[in-house]
């Protein structure tokens, strides 16, 4: 492995982090066509740039985001900032000729989206969206089952992503809890991870939607004990589905469900047989079959292992289990794939285009108080 790609990421807290680790890691891991270099880190000062860049690994830092996205000598552009930063980070790596990788939300509205999609298509760089939770090889089983026919038509869809990380009333305000630097609140942060797992499982597109959402602790307290300020977007949503090949289904989300850590869940039910999963227990996949006696049926309880999509590059035991960083490191791989042209990238910035058309979509069906046909 002789070619490199130099890497340049753009915020180090906890995404940012995660995505360090999976560069170090990933050609360790997996076979890579190039080997991801960790070339410059920037952040929002010098001082911490530089301190961030020792403890992740980068060869330089800066203060300065646009000097990273100028630098002649990085190949991709990583963006680990908040969501009201995407587009103009986004918009100025492409502008410099550079691949872009970006955390979900792609941006703020699908009008956003839309115009990176656009900028991308001009320039002819190719980009993803970290979608990382198709990545769990549990997740990637469902998807070769549902392909396979194994449990049938799909008749139904159920998905889930609740957290509690603001549950407590007294969790400061923050970006994101502000509509011009977050956009959407739980629906967007979390909601979106299940609406890209809707239309990734099923191959089907979401074609229309009835939702409501809602701002349940309405005012959180302001940094350094100066005061309350609004809450101005939802803590929780959920919204009834119809898909493109006669399937329905729901969805709900939230960011106050106590108890939730990572409590992204879906269940499939076809015509002969279900699938259920839950990423808190993110190595195992429940299968029902109705073939068999009566008495004899159930959900048998799948362990992931080598014999499942990309497992194996971890371990050769079964039921010795992934981690979160471990769905980084196969999204990475799929990453530097992508770029030597040796697989499509996948979800790309036409396809969280979608996502975000769907978030608008939900908001604006809470706004009317009706269903939303998306083909009009």
């Amino acid at each position: 492995m002789t070619a490199t790609l130099n890497v340049g990421l753009i915020g180090s807290g906890y995404m940012g982090k995660a995505h360090a680790i999976a560069y170090h890691a990933a050609p360790r891991v997996f076979a890579l066509p190039a080997r991801p270099v960790c070339a410059l880190l920037a952040e929002t000062d010098a001082t911490l740039a530089t301190q961030q860049a020792a403890a992740l690994g980068f060869a330089r830092a800066t203060g300065d985001w646009q000097a990273l996205v100028a630098d002649p000598d990085i190949d991709v552009v990583d963006i680990c900032a908040p969501n009201v930063l995407h587009e103009p980070m986004a918009l100025a790596a492409i502008a410099h000729g550079k691949h872009v990788y970006v955390e979900k939300p792609l941006a703020l509205t699908a009008a956003s989206a839309e115009r990176l999609c656009e900028a991308a298509a001009r320039a002819g760089v190719k980009t993803l969206v970290g979608f990382n939770y198709l990545r769990n090889p549990a997740t990637q089983l469902a998807r070769e089952i549902v392909v396979s026919g194994e449990i049938g038509e799909l008749v139904h869809f159920r998905g889930r992503h609740n957290e509690d990380y603001l549950a407590d009333p007294a969790t400061p305000h923050s970006w994101r809890t502000r509509r011009d630097m977050a956009g959407s609140g739980a629906l967007g942060d979390l909601g979106s991870h299940i609406l890209n797992l809707a239309e990734y499982l099923s191959g089907q597109t979401i074609t229309a939607l009835c939702a409501d959402l809602q701002t349940l602790i309405r005012q959180r307290p302001l940094a350094q004990g100066s005061g309350l300020g609004t809450v101005e977007n939802d803590d929780q949503a959920q919204a009834l589905l119809r898909f493109s090949h006669g399937l329905i289904g729901n969805l709900e989300t939230s960011r106050i469900a106590s108890g939730r850590k990572l409590g992204l869940s879906y269940t499939l039910t076809g015509s002969r047989g279900a699938i259920v999963f839950d990423q808190e227990r993110m190595n195992e996949l429940q299968l029902y079959r109705q073939a068999g006696p009566a008495g004899r049926r159930g959900f048998t309880t799948l362990l992931t292992g080598p014999e499942h999509p990309d497992y194996a590059a971890f371990s050769p035991a079964p039921g010795h289990g992934l981690g979160y960083n471990d769905q980084k490191i196969i999204e990475v791989r799929d990453l530097v794939e992508g770029l030597c042209g040796q697989r499509p990238l996948y979800p790309d910035f036409g396809h969280a285009w979608r996502i975000n058309h769907l978030i608008d979509a939900i908001e604006r069906s809470h706004r009317t108080r009706g269903w939303v046909d998306l083909d009009a």
